[in-house]
């Protein structure tokens, strides 16, 4: 089959040339920025807050929920709740970053849902787990907090863990960690499944997509490696970690644990992606485990959605009949 091409945004690409600070850091450069809108009698179809997480560890939380359901004053209504995890390799953007914030506002406004998006601990000055740590933070946080949104509008009963590609990465072992047994004290918090939605997954040995596309224009196959030396905690010999690579040994010995969790799992791939290999092959994965497993592959580019926002249209599609089907 001929190589297909895609056209690529224009932006700085931080990927490509990851400059190391002494001190454990790195240079990040200013990207653009949102406030929340938390205006009800705005133009907007979906407002949002910010809501300190741990001050200590400066996480927050950006709730997001359609404005429809505040002007109705409507109290009945209880919309399903997703929590989101941003890409940008463990190292890069934030939860209020331009296109991440665009990208939370449609999935709101498209699936009539509270959408909680994580600022959580970059790496390389909070290596993993520190991210899996705060999206459990999260979770508690929606159990006991006293948040008027969450207390009037959100059905704890039908919850959902969503990330992009770091942030896949981030919803799989934070759903691992639940299965293992935080799910009894989290009632009644009670998690449906899991969207993985570009899944930044790798390992010491070489997909044919990541081959292929090693010189991607966006993610190239250095960047991937770079971002895992990064944020994989020190001393790590190689990509072969169990937070690295879920097929390591079989799989994590939790797999048993979110298997009688009876959760479904979404997994997304697109053919443009060094990484679409890894993500098809840990579908599969999920599916031989038992794990009943919906599937969006087609083509494009790495987080097509935050950087072309029209084409995230297929991905909210994916995701409103992956709720339907787990609701059913």
């Amino acid at each position: 089959m001929a190589s297909q091409s895609f056209v690529r945004p224009i932006f700085e690409n931080p990927f490509l040339n990851i400059e190391e600070l002494e001190g454990d850091t790195i240079v990040r450069k200013p990207e653009p920025l949102t406030q929340a809108n938390s205006d009800p009698n705005g133009t907007s179809l979906v407002v949002s807050k910010d809501v300190d997480l741990d001050i200590n560890k400066k996480t927050w939380l950006r709730i997001y929920v359609p404005k429809r359901i505040i002007t109705n004053h409507n109290d009945d209504e209880k919309l399903p709740v997703i929590f989101y995890y941003h890409g940008g390799g463990f190292v890069f953007f934030h939860a209020n970053s331009f296109a991440w914030d665009l990208f939370c506002q449609g999935l709101a406004g498209n699936l009539g849902a509270m959408v909680i998006s994580l600022e959580f601990r970059l790496a390389p000055e909070n290596r993993l787990p520190a991210a899996y740590d705060d999206a459990m933070d999260g979770l508690y946080w929606i159990k006991s907090t006293q948040d008027e949104w969450v207390r009037k509008y959100s059905d704890l009963s039908n919850v959902y863990l969503f990330g992009s590609s770091c942030g896949g990465n981030i919803a799989y072992h934070a759903g691992l960690r639940v299965a293992a047994g935080a799910y009894k004290e989290l009632e009644p918090v009670k998690i449906k499944g899991l969207i993985l939605h570009q899944p930044y997954f790798s390992g010491k040995n070489r997909t044919e997509s990541e081959e292929k596309l090693k010189d991607d224009q966006l993610l190239p196959l250095h960047a991937i490696d770079k971002m895992f030396d990064l944020s994989l905690p020190k001393g790590t010999l190689d990509h072969d970690h169990e937070y690295s690579n879920p097929f390591l040994n079989g799989g994590s010995k939790h797999l048993d644990d979110l298997i009688a969790q009876g959760w479904k799992i979404l997994v997304t791939g697109v053919s443009g992606d060094p990484l679409v290999d890894n993500a098809r092959n840990f579908a599969n994965f999920m599916e031989e485990k038992g794990i009943k497993t919906f599937k969006l592959f087609g083509d494009g580019y790495h987080a097509i959605e935050g950087f072309e926002p029209s084409k995230a249209a297929a991905l909210i599609g994916a995701t409103k009949d992956f709720i339907c089907a787990t609701t059913n």
